[in-house]
């Protein structure tokens, strides 16, 4: 059954609250129904491929009949688990997830995947998104004496799953019923002892693929973007859809479109930033979409210069894309130490005002007597932005450019994202030239809200860009809007 120390509440892993000036990722999750597999080992290296959407927890859940085994702890996947753990998961079924925190503290109680029993057995869920509705929901789980061990809003739908199978629901029915409690943004792997589920709200705002292993067409992965099913040889075989239910079993996979209304709003950060430039999206690489932007950018903001510089690793592609529409010779001038990973030890002044260069250094002879062009994702606070400039202008760089390849951030995220109350992004309190002064370079440009969509080659009403307009898909409570809208009117750009 379930170890009980992968229910501890304290970990050797402690976790650092600074907060990095980019969106954080809410989660991955991973899924793998493969009787006869080592579904423990497959579920590693589909976390693995998919650390960069959370690397505060990690955790998988297998099913070995009517038995489920657990382990998760805080830290990186390859450091909550090894050889022997992964011995110990056995099973035909397993649900993974890495996360980075959005609803609940960063505790290990938190982790997930969440789970929970009911009548017909124990599940397991694993949930990348945000329910807007939770303080219903725990009304009504409160109201149908449920307990709660987390403050996570993943265990609501977990226990709301768990309550309509307890009425006598199978787990299908019981699923289904249960969706129709949550509101918000969730892609959800669910293990059972009868089969595994995949999961997409009717906005399938953040994504979840399937794919077949190639030893059997009958053995299913779910997972968060594409490379989580690259790395294990899976094939690609195609999107959960927005408001569909996939029910994998020995039988086979079926599908039920539970949602009256689905309607795509997929996060366009996803394409700009959060998922892997190697994962697909829209039917191209995420690589080929980010150099797409980047010669849009090109051609909405050109300026003179003499080369053309992105910010490690995200600012690349754009970049390139940048340099190959303008003509200007595209350079490395930041180089990203790869291996540092979050340090409790603080500096010592000297080493502060020598600009200590934890993640990225600036190649000298590379910037010296240049007018660079840099390219970066996105502008949150401003903080990181105004450093990289100035560490470009220390390694001799005559002239600094910056362009953004997306909008500016002028609205928190309520769908899975980490990001500031309004009041902290510089783009809702600042206008474009403002910004400019603030992080101290030549010239500024964003790129238009227009090109961002133009280039996706999708209709635009098919994405979720509420973080550049304030434009939500979804309803927000007005107690849940209260807590990060602080202000009522967004910067003159």
């Amino acid at each position: 059954m379930i170890p009980n120390d992968s229910l501890d509440t304290h970990s050797a892993h402690p976790v650092d609250h600074e907060q990095p000036d980019k969106p954080e990722e809410a989660c991955g999750v991973f899924g793998v129904y493969a009787p006869g597999e080592d579904v423990a080992k497959l579920a590693y290296f589909g976390l693995y491929a998919l650390q960069h959407r959370g690397q505060e927890s990690a955790g998988i859940a297998t099913f070995e009949g009517d038995k489920v085994h657990l382990h998760k702890d805080m830290g990186l996947v390859s450091q909550v688990f090894n050889e022997t753990l992964l011995k110990d998961l056995r099973g035909y079924i397993a649900v993974g997830h890495t996360r980075y925190s959005t609803t609940g503290s960063s505790r290990v109680v938190n982790a997930q995947p969440a789970v929970v029993e009911t009548r017909l057995g124990y599940l397991a869920l694993a949930h990348n998104g945000n329910l807007v509705n939770t303080g219903e929901l725990r009304e009504e789980l409160t109201q149908r004496e449920f307990d709660f061990l987390t403050t996570t809003d993943s265990e609501m739908i977990a226990l709301a799953i768990a309550s309509e199978v307890n009425n006598g629901k199978d787990w299908l029915e019981g699923a289904l019923s249960a969706f129709n409690l949550c509101q918000g943004a969730y892609s959800l792997v669910i293990g059972t002892p009868k089969g595994l589920m995949g999961v997409r709200d009717p906005n399938g705002i953040r994504p979840l693929v399937i794919g077949t292993l190639p030893t059997n067409p009958k053995r299913y992965v779910l997972a968060s973007e594409t490379c989580g099913l690259d790395i294990i040889g899976a094939e690609y075989l195609r999107d959960v859809e927005p408001g569909e239910l996939v029910w994998i079993t020995e039988e086979g996979m079926a599908s039920f479109h539970w949602s009256p209304k689905p309607a795509r709003k997929l996060c366009v950060f996803e394409m700009i930033y959060f998922a892997r430039p190697d994962s697909v999206m829209c039917g191209e690489s995420l690589y080929s979409y980010r150099m797409e932007i980047g010669r849009v950018l090109a051609r909405e903001s050109l300026v003179d210069a003499d080369i053309v510089i992105g910010v490690p690793d995200s600012g690349i592609p754009a970049a390139i894309g940048f340099s190959q529409q303008s003509g200007i010779p595209f350079a490395e001038g930041l180089i990203k130490n790869r291996y540092v990973g979050r340090t409790f030890i603080q500096p010592t002044q000297s080493m502060r005002e020598a600009g200590i260069r934890m993640k990225l250094n600036p190649l000298k002879d590379v910037l010296e007597g240049k007018r660079v062009i840099i390219v970066d994702d996105s502008i949150v606070r401003g903080t990181t932005s105004r450093k990289i400039v100035k560490a470009l202008r220390d390694a001799g760089a005559t002239e600094v450019h910056m362009r953004i390849s997306s909008p500016p951030v002028t609205h928190p995220c309520f769908y899975g994202i980490d990001t500031d109350t309004q009041d902290q992004l510089i783009a809702a309190t600042k206008s474009i030239e403002e910004i400019r002064q603030q992080i101290e370079v030549d010239t500024l440009a964003y790129l238009s809200w227009e090109g961002m969509l133009k280039a996706t080659r999708e209709d635009p009403n098919t994405f979720c860009s509420a973080c550049f307009t304030g434009n939500y898909p979804i309803e927000i409570p007005e107690t849940v809007k209260r807590s990060k809208l602080m202000l009522e009117k967004t910067a003159k750009v």
